[in-house]
């Protein structure tokens, strides 16, 4: 299926939606690919509030030297942050039983990151183009509380799975 597919049926069946990525072979590229695509978008997406930021604060640093700061942040070093918190969950997860391997919890976090990426990107676009403001908060709540969920199920699922040959 199409990832644009998956994204959206992740919102309704996150489990299933997993299971089905695991089925499709869980391996490392494919995790890697979808940390890497989620962060560029979420590097994307700060781009409206970057440009506000600048445009509110214009003797601050200016476009270019904060968005190169937000790229390598944002692509170069949250991945290796997702990294260890998809290891970090799946040690959590084998203390109550998880049966996963690690590229299995990997690949849950890393798809829960990808299946909120429309989200992320209206959050940036609010940030953007409001501000600070009670609509900014519940756009990143929503996100938030989406994410959470698209996570924690796909865990579920892939450490209530038998174990598969590494």
């Amino acid at each position: 299926m199409p990832v644009t597919t998956d994204i959206v049926q992740s919102y309704r069946a996150p489990r299933k939606v997993l299971r089905r990525q695991l089925d499709q072979g869980a391996g490392e590229e494919r995790a890697l690919a979808f940390v890497m695509i989620a962060c560029f978008i979420s590097f994307v997406a700060r781009w409206p509030e970057l440009a506000r930021a600048v445009h509110m604060d214009p003797a601050g640093p200016d476009l270019a030297e904060r968005m190169s700061e937000a790229f390598v942040g944002g692509v170069f070093f949250a991945p290796l942050f997702f990294y260890g918190l998809a290891a970090l969950s799946h040690l959590v997860a084998r203390l109550f039983g998880g049966r996963a391997r690690w590229v299995e919890a990997r690949l849950a976090l890393f798809w829960a990151l990808l299946a909120v990426s429309p989200l992320v990107l209206l959050r940036g676009l609010v940030a953007g183009f409001i501000g600070d403001s009670p609509a900014h908060v519940l756009v990143s709540t929503i996100a938030g509380v989406a994410f959470l969920i698209i996570w924690i199920a796909g865990l579920l699922e892939a450490e209530s799975a038998p174990a598969q040959p590494a």
